[in-house]
């Protein structure tokens, strides 16, 4: 089993930058592929970007390249999203996920552990 706790969210304004870290712990942090989603009411959870397991492939979703960069600490076990620019419509509940692959995918079906999410809050 891999846990997954998510930190960072909260009320911010828009144009403002945020950052958001994911701890894992549990099996070996560095044998998984780990990856951010949001999610908004009554849509499905979207894939924002991903890493791989040493942090050498790094995939985002075309929507989000200029806004958002990821990286990876393996030796904290943490994974971090940082995105700029922040839009109203950037408010959502963001979730930490991993899947028992070296691959990185946009679909969140194939992950295996989720985060309980934070909640980030964008005002105009």
């Amino acid at each position: 089993q891999v846990q997954l706790a998510e930190s960072g969210g909260g009320l911010v304004q828009a144009g403002d930058s945020l950052r958001l870290s994911c701890t894992a712990s549990g099996r070996a942090f560095s044998i998984l592929a780990m990856a951010w989603f949001r999610q908004t009411p009554g849509k499905e959870r979207e894939f924002l970007g991903g890493v791989s397991r040493f942090a050498n492939i790094t995939r985002y979703a075309d929507s989000m390249k200029d806004r958002v960069t990821l990286s990876r600490d393996n030796a904290k076990n943490t994974l971090f999203l940082r995105m700029n620019t922040l839009k109203p419509e950037d408010t959502a509940v963001y979730y930490c996920a991993t899947r028992e692959s070296n691959t990185v995918v946009r679909d969140a079906s194939s992950y295996d552990f989720w985060g309980q999410g934070t909640q980030v809050t964008v005002s105009s």
